[in-house]
């Protein structure tokens, strides 16, 4: 196991030292959000462009913090290009409950491609509202464009 563990520190940080979709879309119509976790200072500005068939066509992010919350948002922004608002809403909910995954014994969705590599920070706790920046913020953006979800 100790193996697999170094393969996903890995990923993890070569996502954050070499984050995917780093920017901003300049186009409209771009959905956009800002989150930020208040007890760690981690930011992500998210900008989303969705055609007119609900399909996510581009991501990009800006912004600051730890290895965790910059390289979710990244794997993040990776996940969600080419599919639907709706699968988008569908994967940040298996994300989610696969953080909430303490048994070892459990499997996550493979489905889900680089961002299984995030699966042990379930087990530290303060650590996954770093990791849930990104889709919290992507919710957000697809719910209430322009504006600012803080992670609680």
């Amino acid at each position: 196991m100790a193996g697999l563990e170094d393969l996903y520190k890995e990923i993890i940080m070569d996502h954050y030292r070499n984050p995917r979709n780093q920017g901003s879309l300049e186009a409209p119509p771009a959905l956009h959000a800002l989150g930020i976790n208040p007890s760690c200072g981690d930011e992500i500005t998210l900008y989303v462009a969705v055609d007119a068939h609900d399909v996510i066509t581009d991501v990009a992010i800006d912004g600051r913090g730890c290895s965790v919350s910059q390289s979710a948002a990244s794997m993040m922004s990776e996940a969600i290009k080419g599919k639907t608002t709706a699968e988008a809403r569908e994967l940040s909910d298996a994300y989610k409950g696969m953080l909430a995954i303490t048994d070892a014994g459990d499997k996550p969705d493979l489905a889900m491609g680089d961002l299984v590599a995030l699966r042990g920070v379930s087990k530290f706790p303060a650590r996954i509202k770093c990791a849930t920046l990104g889709f919290n913020t992507l919710l957000q953006a697809l719910t209430e464009s322009g504006s600012t979800t803080t992670t609680e």
